[in-house]
């Protein structure tokens, strides 16, 4: 079917799309096609790692989201990105709020044998979006993993259904290098046996995975799971024995990788892809036994406060998930709250600094940080001792200056 947007598509409409893999990329490319065409709309996105987006988009298409992140750089490095500053859950809540809504909603379905429906690979905010949607359009894509948990609901509407023209995105895993590995070493030491894990995407999260095979009875709950997710429960490593809810079940929001990870969730009744208000509730993740956040940052403060958004006044990189998980893991009986980073930069630069531009974390919520060269345990710690741990994981070459900065400062 060539679906035709010219009569969906109302002057100000705000669109919204399925995120990441769960992007519908048969009838977004669709759409962009068209829109030279079309009356200016709003196109409301989350992670992209497809081509469809692009700063060569017809210029009557203006884009939101909630933070930077995958190939939405391109939108944002062109001024063409407009930046929700919202935790992930909320940005989620304020959907089904009504805070915000959505015109028209394009989303990637899965069909079970006998014709139920799931949303697959994400189940976010494009669900209550389409409970108040003037069109929804359905994309069902025979290779999306039909999962449990993100059961499409029967009061969300689906006025048009067209089939997949491609496989769903993938994001393969990015290689290894020795500084992410140096950093997994160090960040495996803090989860123990029992551990509950949440990470995010990119080579660090996906280096301490990689270096956890030999623990025992570790279990997932996460904004996400990648194919390295895989691998450990193929080892025997993560049962979700010990993780006091749920029990023997990965749970997670979104599902981002490659085939591999495609079939081993699909009818897989060990794997629940659930709701941002579930797997980011704080009221959840205090229940979880030893929860062990794995989050990243572009800077790091002398003071422990963290800034994972922009640099030098550039929106590059979100909020996302990760105040809502340090909280949670604080929360945890026996959890650890860990922020890893390489502390140089690629251009040279040391991004462990005095302070930071913007502050995703607060230093009140840090627990530890850990670079290549080590780990900084905060909590609990005062400023000036604050200081001199950071410092002792920065790279060698900017201890001396950051040290003169904090005098200087002082």
């Amino acid at each position: 079917m060539n679906l035709d947007f010219s009569g969906l598509i109302r002057e100000g409409d705000r669109v919204a799309c399925g995120q990441a893999t769960a992007e519908p990329v048969t009838l977004t490319e669709a759409l962009v096609a068209q829109a030279v065409h079309l009356p200016a709309f709003r196109m409301m996105v989350g992670p992209i790692f497809s081509d469809t987006f692009s700063a060569a988009c017809a210029p009557n298409i203006s884009f939101q989201s909630y933070g930077v992140i995958g190939n939405a750089r391109r939108l944002a490095k062109a001024g063409r990105l407009d930046v929700i500053s919202s935790n992930y859950s909320a940005f989620c809540a304020d959907f089904a709020s009504g805070r915000h809504r959505a015109d028209v909603v394009l989303v990637q379905l899965a069909a079970s044998g006998d014709g139920r429906l799931s949303a697959g690979l994400s189940n976010d905010y494009v669900i209550d979006a389409a409970r108040g949607a003037r069109v929804v359009i359905a994309e069902i894509n025979p290779d999306a993993p039909w999962t449990f948990g993100a059961e499409w609901p029967a009061d969300a509407p689906i006025h048009l259904r067209v089939a997949a023209r491609r496989p769903p995105v993938e994001l393969p895993p990015a290689p290894l290098d020795d500084v992410s590995r140096k950093i997994a070493t160090h960040a495996a030491s803090l989860i123990a046996d029992g551990s509950t894990l949440q990470f995010g995407v990119g080579r660090i999260p996906d280096a301490i995975l990689s270096s956890l095979s030999h623990a025992r009875n570790l279990g997932i709950h996460s904004g996400l799971i990648n194919d390295a997710v895989v691998d450990l429960i193929e080892r025997g490593a993560v049962t979700n024995a010990e993780k006091g809810i749920d029990a023997g079940v990965t749970v997670t929001n979104q599902v981002i990788g490659t085939k591999r990870l495609y079939r081993f969730v699909d009818e897989n009744e060990a794997v629940s892809v659930r709701p941002t208000s579930y797997t980011h509730g704080q009221n959840v993740l205090a229940r979880i036994n030893r929860l062990v956040a794995i989050n990243s940052a572009l800077q790091v403060g002398l003071d422990g406060s963290v800034n994972s958004e922009t640099l030098n006044g550039v929106a590059i990189g979100a909020i996302g998930g990760q105040l809502d998980f340090v909280r949670g893991a604080n929360a945890s009986p026996g959890g650890r709250a860990i922020i890893a980073l390489p502390a140089t930069a690629s251009d040279g630069t040391s991004r462990i600094v005095t302070d930071v531009e913007t502050v995703t974390t607060p230093r009140a919520d840090v627990d530890a940080i850990v670079t290549e060269w080590g780990i900084a345990e905060l909590r609990g710690c005062g400023l000036a001792e604050r200081a001199r741990r950071m410092i002792a994981i920065a790279a060698p070459g900017h201890r001396d200056a950051l040290s003169a900065q904090l005098r200087a400062a002082r």
